[in-house]
């Protein structure tokens, strides 16, 4: 087997608040795959969120190793963390985060403007990620313009602009109604197939992980692997 995209060895958090300590995780271990589907669940309060954040470097763990293609990212300095994940993660929340004054189509090139490419030199790629996401005729729209489902679709179209090595979706279904948030499912499931996207997913919905190749629970802050 090829060497993971990311690793977690066991990974502790750990938050206190003066008095007392609450331990989130609780040493867990996890290898993403690339080309891989992950599924994480387990019940709201268990720290998948806090997971999915330091799998993809937007916090640190208490205790334990991350690694990004087998180099350890608490020993990388904050340039070349912050590299690593605006260049090669790609976030997808549940909020959708789009920018509300720019079109769908200036949404999507946000990730190469601000990496200080040119308008012209970021379109064609905003462009193509639109129409493989279904947004052909919505480019010009402003996300109030747009319905849940449809804005994240844009959100995905950005989370995948810069080729990354990895897509983090946290809860991608949870603001929408089930028929919606199916479609959403669907289509990640598709740029999996047919792009070969690395994907971790959280979710409180087990019948969406069971569609994934690989399924891990959280529960009083270890991981239980689950099959599918």
């Amino acid at each position: 087997m090829s060497e993971p995209v990311i690793e977690c060895k066991q990974v502790v958090k750990t938050y206190s608040d003066g008095s007392r300590e609450l331990h989130i995780l609780r040493g867990v271990d996890l290898a993403v795959q690339e080309g891989e589907i992950l599924a994480i669940t387990g019940a709201s309060g268990v720290g998948k969120s806090t997971l999915l954040h330091i799998i993809g470097t937007l916090d640190r763990p208490t205790q334990g190793v991350v690694e990004f293609r087998g180099r350890p990212i608490l020993r990388m300095g904050p340039a070349a963390v912050n590299r690593i994940r605006n260049e090669q993660i790609g976030f997808v929340f549940q909020f959708y985060h789009l920018l509300p004054e720019f079109t769908a189509l200036e949404n999507v090139m946000m990730p190469g403007l601000c990496r200080g490419r040119k308008v012209r030199n970021c379109r064609d790629r905003a462009v193509e990620l639109l129409e493989k996401v279904g947004l052909a005729e919505r480019m010009t729209h402003k996300p109030g313009m747009l319905s849940g489902g449809e804005q994240q679709r844009v959100a995905i179209a950005r989370a995948l602009y810069n080729e990354p090595a990895v897509v983090l979706a946290d809860e991608p279904t949870g603001n929408l109604d089930e028929r919606t948030g199916a479609g959403i499912v669907d289509l990640l499931w598709k740029l999996n197939q047919t792009d070969g996207i690395t994907l971790v997913l959280v979710s409180h919905d087990e019948t969406i992980a069971d569609g994934a190749h690989r399924w891990i629970h959280l529960q009083e802050g270890f991981a239980h692997s689950r099959r599918t």
